[in-house]
């Protein structure tokens, strides 16, 4: 193959270079001409512009569905495919001459481009990335190179919804396509579709649509990137892979600024950038689409144009020739070779393609284009049953082609189905086209071009029906119309008739502005009127077509739309189903009033059962029966938040699959609350306030949302202001105790520490930071620390609880720790002291070392006093007294010494302070320990009984001091529970070894 370039213009530069415009420049220059594009939209379109330089008929268009032949047509548009190998036309024009690059269609257009030449003047026009192969093929060739006449700009990420007017969303499968169209649709009014499965008159009529201004977007597949001539302001990539035919694959950079070079219009700067579902570019990628600088095209696609066709196996062996100039490389097998492929396996076409014109005639049938898409078998299955009536009958059965056309002869049904339709009449279109394959080609080249043209106005109106809001968009319009004639509304609110200000626009309530009468005025303020009436109409629907993330409710109740209000709640009887009042002017009614009462409605109603979900789930709970449903409706009516004294009765008798129930729904059982942890959030707290607010009237109450930003800046306590709504701390998550609230968490937290105290027992083990006497308790630096006060804070903190002081010097108090054991006889009762055995099976054996070791207890004396900075010369301050905290009881006054395991639990006191619940997550030990009364039997089995009842051991881990007499164990074991008969000890067993080893101990 000797090739050259002599007489060969190759015009190459980006998108926006005005080389089609050139050659259709050129072409008309001479007395005959013939341009190739690649699109049948395309070359419509060319064909149009080209009627209007020379009348229509000079001017043929051929495609390989559509003929427009005038008898002594000097001109010829067509698709690369339809144009011929040969001509004698003066001018010759292959249009995106980079094509010859692609793997599914390259080796056509690399066909024309080395064997088509015109025979005065030829052009290929293409991108800059031909110019080395070109220059490598085509020696001598004359390249030319055009630069763009508008700039191209990176606009990064934006969400669909908000990307500009004039924008183009480019995606690469119809369903994607469909997808976002929809979404344009309920946020913006409509969307206009192309794609390359679409018809070309459905796809001009998409264009229309956008072009004349009835939508502001097109959503689009890569079909745009072909040189269609649109007013695109920005290109949105939602999409960055599409299947080129073999596989799914990223797009190169050289396809994206293809695709984003359609944003802008001759001398119009553009703008490109991609939607929230695909990652940005990267800074490199930028810069090379603004520049346009993409990678050169290496090799061209290319198949023989040779054929032998002595017979369907030489056929094959000329089809897989490879090529002998270097640049070229064989193409992957087309549509046409792998119908090729099936058919030749067939015996019975094996059998009648014996001659040269019948194996020409079947390489003619395999051209046919698979416009349906289906599988490689059916589509050889048709070819087969062409090329047999081809051969048998010198032409296709008219009376199959009837049955197939009467097939595809309707327009119900939906989008897909007509797609489908028009796919398969497009077959029957190009089969009439065929010179020879018909007994009377212009009948069915009519009938064919007439049912698809039917099919395509049916599936433009599918599509403008499902992606446009035919009555939105004739709203936006008229306004637009009546802004440039007599009235404008500007970004901020502003209404400005004939340039004179007329009053400010919020929402839907429009204020005029003062100083407007007279004649004159009630002229303007009446076109103000109609334009406001328009202007309601349109945002009615905007908002009735709104997303919730446009909508918001603040804290005094106001329903905001983008900012405005539009809104506003009022109680109902049910506090968490508020009435929504409209804020609108008369001028908004009928319909669209109701439309957006019902949007607001609606969001309001979201945005409760979404921020409070817990407490809207606990209030339609199904599954919650007796008692459980019952505190369920408390708290709800409450908000969340129940002091566990006011329902104490009620908890009691909780079962445990009861209590399991409510813990579903998140409800925590605290020693003080019972509360829904993820409602102690700014936001969920936030909402709750204005709902009890809205409900009493509080909204006016002094500390309405004051403790909101406390809450949020994760405050654990606060310094209480008296002229405040008591209320208001609860339902922002604290607790009023006096000078101080805190939250209600943190209580919980606090009473995790205050418990292993109070269980805690002389001689159980390593006393704890804080434990006294099993009964008492000091203040710790890790409460202070939680709560964020200050020892006297703490104090106000206890007793707010319900819990008492005693006092005692830090002398005492260093005494009383020194000895390591209680100073008072009697101080535990039996049954108490066999209760600590049962709670401290927890805790490690102290060992004598431990036991005698000091606890200092002066960092606690001088934490809680606190003392006053002093220079060297003031007196020592007297140091405070020890404050060891208890539980109070019903008898507190009257106790002579008290004791944190007295009958306070009836009044929710105790061990665990108010209820004695224990937290969620805490292990349970027959529903945890609890304060031991005389006769008792709550307290869980006891160890050292129970080891003892075995044989073995007792257990010395914290259960009984070694200076305990028998007698003692013996009366404790009484008064807990009835004493059992001693089963004899077998003297094999080896627990009666370890038992005689205890016996000597003892002595």
């Amino acid at each position: 193959m000797i090739l050259s370039g002599r007489g060969v213009t190759a015009v190459l530069g980006p998108t926006n270079t005005g080389k089609t415009h050139y050659a259709i420049e050129r072409m008309v220059a001479h007395g005959s001409g013939v341009i190739g594009l690649p699109l049948r939209l395309l070359a419509r379109e060319v064909y149009t512009r080209v009627v209007e330089k020379v009348g229509p008929q000079h001017v043929a268009l051929v495609t390989g569905e559509e003929k427009i032949n005038p008898p002594g047509a000097r001109f010829s548009v067509c698709t690369v495919e339809a144009m011929p190998r040969e001509t004698k036309a003066a001018f010759v024009a292959i249009d995106e001459v980079q094509l010859a690059g692609d793997l599914e269609r390259g080796h056509i257009f690399t066909d024309r481009i080395l064997h088509l030449r015109g025979r005065e003047e030829t052009l290929l026009l293409g991108a800059g990335t031909m110019r080395p192969i070109l220059e490598q093929v085509l020696p001598g060739i004359l390249v030319i190179e055009r630069p763009r006449l508008s700039q191209l700009f990176y606009a990064g990420s934006k969400k669909i919804t908000r990307l500009p007017q004039r924008s183009a969303i480019v995606a690469f499968s119809a369903d994607e396509v469909y997808a976002i169209a929809e979404l344009i649709r309920r946020q913006r009014g409509g969307a206009a579709v192309v794609l390359g499965a679409l018809s070309p008159r459905t796809r001009n009529a998409q264009v229309g649509l956008y072009q004349e201004g009835d939508v502001d977007y097109l959503v689009a597949t890569d079909a745009i990137g072909m040189g269609l001539n649109l007013d695109v302001d920005h290109v949105a990539f939602a999409q960055d892979r599409k299947f080129d035919g073999y596989q799914y694959r990223n797009l190169n950079p050289g396809e994206l600024g293809q695709i984003a070079g359609r944003a802008g219009r001759h001398t119009r700067d553009g703008t490109f950038g991609v939607t929230g579902r695909v990652d940005p570019f990267d800074d490199e990628l930028v810069e090379r689409i603004e520049t346009h600088h993409f990678d050169p095209v290496k090799v061209m696609q290319w198949r023989t144009a040779q054929f032998d066709f002595s017979s369907i196996k030489a056929l094959q062996r000329s089809i897989e020739a490879v090529p002998t100039v270097q640049g070229l490389t064989r193409a992957l097998p087309a549509t046409d070779a792998q119908a090729l492929d099936y058919l030749a396996r067939y015996p019975e076409i094996i059998d009648i393609a014996t001659t040269r014109e019948r194996v020409e005639t079947l390489w003619d049938a395999c051209a046919l284009p698979d416009y349906r898409r289906i599988t490689p078998a059916q589509h050889a299955d048709l070819i087969s049953t062409i090329y047999f009536d081809l051969v048998r009958h010198g032409a296709i059965s008219e009376d199959f082609l009837a049955e197939q056309a009467r097939r595809a002869d309707r327009t119900d049904g939906e989008i897909d189905t007509l797609s489908a339709r028009i796919a398969q009449i497009r077959t029957w279109t190009y089969v009439s086209n065929r010179p020879g394959w018909l007994a009377d080609p212009t009948h069915w080249q009519e009938k064919t071009r007439e049912i698809e043209d039917r099919l395509s106005d049916a599936l433009h109106e599918r599509l403008t029906k499902r992606f446009v809001d035919r009555r939105t968009t004739v709203l936006m319009r008229r306004l637009r119309e009546n802004a440039m004639l007599e009235a404008e509304i500007s970004v901020n609110g502003d209404v400005f008739v004939e340039g004179h200000h007329v009053g400010q626009l919020a929402g839907f309530r429009f204020t005029p502005a003062p100083g407007i009468d007279g004649a004159e005025g009630k002229a303007v303020e009446s076109a103000a009127m109609r334009a406001l009436a328009l202007e309601f109409e349109a945002r009615a629907a905007r908002l009735h077509a709104s997303g919730n993330n446009d909508l918001a409710l603040d804290s005094r109740g106001i329903v905001r739309w983008l900012g405005e209000p539009v809104g506003r709640l009022t109680a109902s009887d049910n506090i968490m189903r508020p009435r929504v009042i409209l804020l609108a002017d008369e001028q908004l009614t009928g319909n669209a009033r109701d439309h957006v009462a019902a949007r607001v409605e609606r969001f309001v109603n979201h945005h409760i059962t979404t921020v409070l979900k817990p407490l809207d789930d606990l209030s339609r709970a199904e599954d919650l029966q007796g008692l459980a449903r019952g505190l369920a409706f408390q708290l709800v009516e409450n908000l969340g938040v129940l002091f566990r004294r006011d329902v104490a009765d009620e908890i009691k008798t909780l079962d445990q699959d009861a209590r399991a129930s409510i813990r579903r729904y998140g409800v925590r059982f605290g020693a003080y609350h019972i509360f829904i942890p993820a409602l102690l959030k700014p936001a969920p707290a936030e909402l709750i306030t204005l709902l009890w607010a809205l409900k009493n009237d509080g909204t006016e109450k002094p500390g309405y949302g004051e403790l909101i930003p406390v809450l949020a800046a994760g405050r654990t306590s606060v310094v209480t202001d008296a002229g405040y709504e008591r209320q208001f701390y609860k339902l922002a998550g604290f607790r009023f105790l006096g000078k101080r609230a805190v939250r209600i968490d943190i209580l919980e937290r606090l009473a995790d520490l205050i418990r292993p105290l109070l269980q805690w027992k002389p001689g159980s083990g390593t006393r704890p930071e804080g434990a006294y006497d099993g009964r008492r308790f000091t203040t710790t630096t890790a409460m202070l620390s939680i709560l964020g006060a200050t020892p006297d804070d703490m104090e106000e903190i206890l007793k707010g609880l319900g819990y008492r002081a005693d006092s005692v010097t830090p002398e005492e108090a260093q005494a009383f720790l020194n000895a390591g054991n209680p100073t008072t006889e009697g101080a535990a009762t039996p049954a108490e002291e066999t209760v600590d055995e049962a709670e401290a099976d927890t805790h490690t054996e102290e060992t004598p070392a431990e036991a005698a070791a000091e606890t200092p207890v002066e960092a606690v004396a001088e934490a809680e006093a606190a003392p006053a900075a002093a220079t060297e010369d003031a007196a020592p301050a007297e140091p405070k007294p020890v404050l060891l905290w208890r539980p109070g009881g019903r008898n507190d006054n009257a106790r002579a010494r008290p004791q944190g395991g007295e009958r306070g639990e009836r009044r929710g006191h105790g061990n665990r302070p108010q209820g004695g619940e224990p937290r969620d997550g805490e292990a349970r030990r027959n529903d945890g320990p609890r304060p031991a009364r005389n006769g008792d039997r709550d307290g869980g089995k006891r160890h050292g009984d129970r080891n003892e009842r075995k044989g073995g051991k007792p257990e010395h881990g914290g259960k009984r001091d070694h200076q305990r007499s028998d007698a003692k164990r013996d009366n404790q074991r009484f008064e807990a529970r009835p004493p059992k008969k001693d089963k004899p000890i077998d003297p094999d067993s080896p627990f009666a070894a370890l038992a005689a080893l205890r016996d000597q101990l003892k002595k």
